[in-house]
């Protein structure tokens, strides 16, 4: 038999062996060959998961370009994939890899932390493989891009021309002698750099920089959590807030489509300064508006963090004025009097550049002929000449409208169809587009070039908005341009009116209206010439994300004003010409309006009255849910209807005997039935 009884030792639920043996801990086994060869094991790893494209250097080292994709879902920088030159050495492992950006969009600066970082993984982890390595990499991606730019040099190569020799005009005047030119003072050096050593904080400081970094981002988070824009890095660095600027009219165009930021929160906030960086806008608009802010902010160590976004929301119209009055302007050259002598005006010239020659203009080429235009001048001067002239000012350069920022929703007609057209123009856009919340279509129509178009869901009265950035469409581009979506995505193009212009004398035509899959012929008024433009298919292609809008709660309906006071009476006390001993109102759930009475409702409004869900007492004015089955009022407990019981069958709630009914009730006098009698009877 089993015991029952406690043995005397006592009982612990502790194992006996609290840390296994060290002889009996056995190494995670490696494989033959990785143990052999682990250079080409490592590199057999990252052909299997990234496929990269391979070269080998004249010094045995392999060359690796693959690309790295952030795996974080709540990445906060719009990056596709990191485009990577792993350089693996010859003596690897005993030489350490070296990692090189090849992506053009980011700054050489932050490409620099990266490639930092990526040196710091390998020293904390030199026995980790390379696939390890990029795994630590795509993981600490965010933190590398959070850091503060590294300081980079542009260098530029410098030409000797001393072996170019000047070449003097020969003249007939007598050689004069040459005078004796004052000695020339040496150019000052530039002053170096002053080394600005990194400043250093207390034990003490840091713990209250901490301690208020977590308050008021508790304060922020409360504010914003609930907010469709939020997003939090996991390091608690960088947040994506919404951005709603006060007057988003005075804005100037490359800063109007701004409706977030990211808000970066160094880790011993406030004594490092805070950064933002504004999404969906043009960077050279945004990037002097970010420094202004930061410097504002540098200077406001006491606001928080809420009242930086506050500061910035308010104002960040005349943060973009004053950051294009501090912009550098050109300043044009001074030009040469005319009353100084020519040879002045070219030993002036020859002492900027003496390598340069000059060659005089031929005089024909300024004898321009009325026919001709300003565009086949400047073309063959562009071709036949062949030397700098410096005397010309070069035009100011305009924007085409091809050269429209690649962002948002790209619009699209592949295999378009164009005859005897130059260029195809799209004037008024018509498109259907999706809500994000309830994905109802809803039509939005009447979109003009670069003028934002704000609408709701018909079914959720979620706001959106709508721009529509143009291009040219030709036989070399398909493009009809670029849609700034929020809130919203695209679905389909509704019927849209075109702007053809003709081939033969570059007339453009009125607007014709057309729609997928539909030809559309016409006749060019001033040449008379044919063109047709068929449009087979539409595509639109996502390319940048756009920001949702604040949710909002949808329009609200007016509310009717009664004039009632809770305590008084209604008027008559709420009955009506049609029910005397009715004293209440009732509030129609068809339209929400109060009317004593479902034939009041039907004579004063112009739809069909629906059941009445709540209802207001006659007595004391207080509204409440309508229940058949209750007679009296909540509030002050009187009856709504008149008593029972006076005589009158009522529908059967009032009297049922017959000979309490009065006369003047038709049930006090009808026959008895047939079953009734018989029972009266026996």
């Amino acid at each position: 038999m089993i015991s029952t009884k406690k043995s005397g030792s006592p009982q612990t639920r502790k194992q006996a062996v609290a840390e296994a043996s060290s002889s009996r801990v056995v190494p995670k086994p490696v494989p033959d060959s990785q143990a052999q060869d682990p250079r080409t094991y490592q590199i057999d790893q990252l052909r299997r998961r990234y496929s990269p494209k391979e070269t080998t250097a004249p010094d045995g080292a392999t060359s690796l370009l693959f690309k790295i994709k952030p795996s974080d879902p709540d990445f906060p920088f719009e990056l596709a994939a990191l485009e990577c030159d792993l350089r693996v050495p010859q003596a690897y492992p005993d030489e350490k890899p070296v990692l090189h950006v090849k992506n053009k969009d980011i700054p050489r600066g932050f490409g620099i932390n990266i490639e930092r970082g990526w040196d710091g993984l390998v020293e904390e982890r030199p026995g980790a493989t390379l696939l390890a390595h990029t795994r630590e990499l795509d993981k600490n991606l965010e933190r590398f891009l959070s850091e503060q730019k590294a300081e980079t040099v542009k260098l530029v190569t410098f030409r000797d021309t001393r072996h170019v020799e000047v070449q003097k005009p020969q003249t007939n005047e007598p050689v004069q002698p040459k005078q004796v030119s004052e000695p020339t003072q040496p150019k000052p050096a530039p002053t170096p750099f002053k080394y600005v050593p990194e400043p250093s904080y207390t034990r003490d400081e840091i713990a209250a920089a901490k301690e208020r970094r977590a308050l008021e981002i508790r304060q922020l988070e409360a504010r914003m959590k609930r907010t469709p824009e939020y997003r939090r890095s996991p390091d608690g660095v960088v947040y994506t807030l919404p951005l709603q600027p006060l007057k988003r009219s005075e804005l100037p165009p490359g800063l109007q489509s701004v409706r977030s930021l990211h808000l970066i929160i160094p880790l011993i906030y406030p004594l490092q300064n805070l950064r933002i960086q504004l999404n969906n806008v043009e960077p050279e608009d945004a990037e002097p508006v970010e420094d202004l802010f930061c410097e504002k902010a540098a200077e406001q160590q006491q606001m928080s963090l809420m009242s930086h976004l506050n500061y910035l929301a308010q104002n960040i119209h005349k943060l973009a004025k004053q950051a294009q009055a501090q912009a550098p302007k050109a300043e044009p050259a001074a030009p040469v009097p005319e009353d100084q002598p020519q040879d002045t005006k070219e030993t002036l010239s020859k002492s900027e550049d003496s390598h340069i020659q000059v060659i005089p203009r031929p005089p024909e080429w300024n004898h321009v002929d009325g026919d001709e235009s300003e565009d086949s001048s400047s073309s063959d001067d562009a071709d036949e000449g062949g030397a700098v002239l410096e005397n010309e000012e070069k035009e100011p350069q305009v924007a085409m409208p091809g050269e429209t920022p690649e962002r948002g929703t790209m619009l699209s007609f592949p295999s378009i169809e164009l005859h005897g057209i130059e260029i195809l123009q799209l004037s008024i856009l018509g498109i259907s587009v999706k809500c994000e919340r309830c994905k109802t279509v809803n039509e939005v129509t009447g979109l003009k070039p670069d003028v934002e178009k704000t609408s709701s869901c018909k079914k959720c009265a979620t706001a959106f908005a709508v721009k529509y950035r143009p291009t040219l469409v030709h036989e070399h581009s398909t493009r009809a341009g670029f849609l700034d979506l929020a809130g919203c995505k695209v679905a389909d193009m509704l019927p849209s009116t075109f702007v053809p212009i003709c081939e033969r004398c570059s007339t453009p035509a009125p607007g014709l209206v057309s729609v997928r899959g539909s030809s559309v012929t016409n006749v060019c008024r001033d040449c008379h010439g044919h063109f047709t433009f068929k449009i087979p298919e539409v595509k639109f292609l996502f390319i940048t994300p756009g920001s949702r809008p604040p949710p909002t709660a949808g329009p609200r309906r007016k509310q009717e004003k009664l004039g009632l006071h809770a305590g008084e009476q209604l008027p008559s006390k709420g009955a009506c010409s049609h029910y005397r001993k009715s004293y209440r109102w009732f509030r129609f759930s068809c339209c929400s309006r109060v009317h004593p009475c479902d034939k009041c409702h039907d004579d004063q409004e112009d739809h069909i009255n629906e059941w009445a869900n709540r209802i207001i007492c006659g007595w004391c004015s207080r509204e409440q849910n309508y229940s058949s089955a209750v007679e009296a009022c909540r509030y002050c407990g009187r009856y709504l209807i008149g008593r029972k019981g006076r005589g009158f069958w009522e529908g059967g709630k009032g009297t049922r005997d017959r000979r309490m009914m009065s006369r003047k009730d038709p049930r006090k006098y009808k026959r008895i039935g047939g079953s009734a009698a018989k029972d009266k009877e026996t």
